[in-house]
């Protein structure tokens, strides 16, 4: 398993929502309080982030635990964002590890992860594979599971889907064929979708209006303070800096 976490609202340092949280994203590589599955989450890491006047995110990966990077800490110190996607891994036995298999995937203006495995990965999946074009099969960035899951979500947004709709339908295609564990994250910098499907999720807001607004969603919340609101499992969250639906997510 994994730990994702997911911010739209004014402009912060990258920092001040992974590293400085007592509990946040940068202590749960070593120590999370509510991961199911795993015990550490130390098999890479990764950051993706929105500027100003640019739809198209910037990424950070490394494939080893964030604590051990000393050009993060620089980076996570200055740079400044309105919208981010962050993980650490986990990685699932058998996947393969590197720097291309750490989250955030990313694909145009949209980042993704994927806080969970699919037991039974590559066979078990195989009719789930056989709805991508061959092409798209042959450029999963990396030999894993998540990688999968993102070529799986990205071909119905492709298709037009609406983000919400891409990852409801991509977890119920892999639930049908076997016990997948799909908590899913996705942001384009103005709006977030996730699932709960086998592990935690939370949410925040702050502030009021448009102006000064914020949401956090996260796989755990970062510190003991107030506003953490669980989501169900088997739920599909909608949120943008205005609010936060959730909705039953069922089986096909």
């Amino acid at each position: 398993m994994c730990r994702h976490l997911a911010y739209l609202g004014d402009a912060v340092p990258i920092g001040q929502l992974l590293v400085e949280p007592p509990f946040g994203l940068y202590r749960q590589s070593w120590a999370p309080r509510s991961q199911r599955y795993g015990t550490v989450n130390v098999d890479g890491f990764g950051v993706g982030w929105y500027a100003d006047g640019d739809e198209v995110p910037a990424r950070y990966r490394r494939s080893g635990p964030i604590w051990a990077d000393r050009s993060f800490a620089d980076l996570a110190r200055v740079v400044r964002t309105r919208a981010l996607l962050a993980a650490v891994r986990s990685a699932t036995e058998g996947c393969a590890d590197g720097e291309n298999a750490a989250a955030p995937f990313a694909a145009g203006p949209w980042l993704f992860s994927h806080n969970g495995a699919l037991p039974g990965w590559p066979e078990r999946y195989d009719k789930a594979a056989a709805a991508l074009p061959p092409a798209e099969l042959l450029a999963l960035e990396a030999r894993t599971d998540s990688a999968l899951v993102w070529a799986l979500v990205l071909h119905r947004l492709r298709a037009g889907a609406a983000p919400g709709d891409a990852l409801a339908d991509t977890v119920r295609t892999l639930a049908a064929c076997g016990e997948a564990r799909l908590n899913l994250l996705l942001t384009d910098g103005t709006s977030i979708a996730a699932t709960t499907w086998g592990d935690t999720l939370f949410h925040r807001t702050g502030g009021t209006g448009t102006d000064g607004a914020s949401v956090l969603v996260v796989s755990e919340p970062g510190d003991d303070g107030p506003g953490w609101i669980p989501v169900p499992d088997h739920s599909l969250l909608i949120a943008d800096r205005n609010g936060v639906d959730v909705h039953p997510l069922r089986p096909s």
